[in-house]
């Protein structure tokens, strides 16, 4: 049924305006339009998009989204030098540890990172 379906991650925010700075400014979103409800639907890269919505406080310890990139050195590199922070991960029983915030999972990369409203999001090339 939902086989070919495409997925579309909602995250989130106590300060509406503040992520959408993140998402846009940081990130390089685009804002495809915003809603009443209140929320704002931002276009991400393969016809992908991200909706941010007005809510109280949340605390997920998972990652939300997560991002494809083809170089994730280089773009936690590039998104670093704009004042985002990654997150140093060990987690020996699932083999997972990063090392200057990038973690090597089998031949694939990744790296994690808080939004502006703490929830956790990721980099990887798989």
């Amino acid at each position: 049924m939902l086989t070919n379906a495409e997925v579309h991650p909602t995250i989130p925010a106590v300060d509406l305006e503040r992520a959408r700075k993140f998402y846009e400014g940081t990130l390089g979103l685009k804002v495809l339009k915003t809603d009443a409800s209140p929320g704002v639907l931002m276009q991400a890269g393969g016809g992908t998009s991200l909706y941010i919505f007005k809510r109280g406080a949340t605390k997920a310890d998972h990652t939300a989204a997560s991002f494809t990139a083809t170089d994730v050195a280089a773009t936690v590199s590039a998104l670093r030098a704009k004042g985002v922070v990654f997150e140093e991960v060990n987690i020996p029983e699932a083999g997972i540890r990063t090392v200057d915030g990038v973690a090597e999972l089998g031949g694939a990369h990744a790296a994690w990172f808080k939004d502006t409203e703490g929830n956790i999001l990721s980099i990887t090339d798989m």
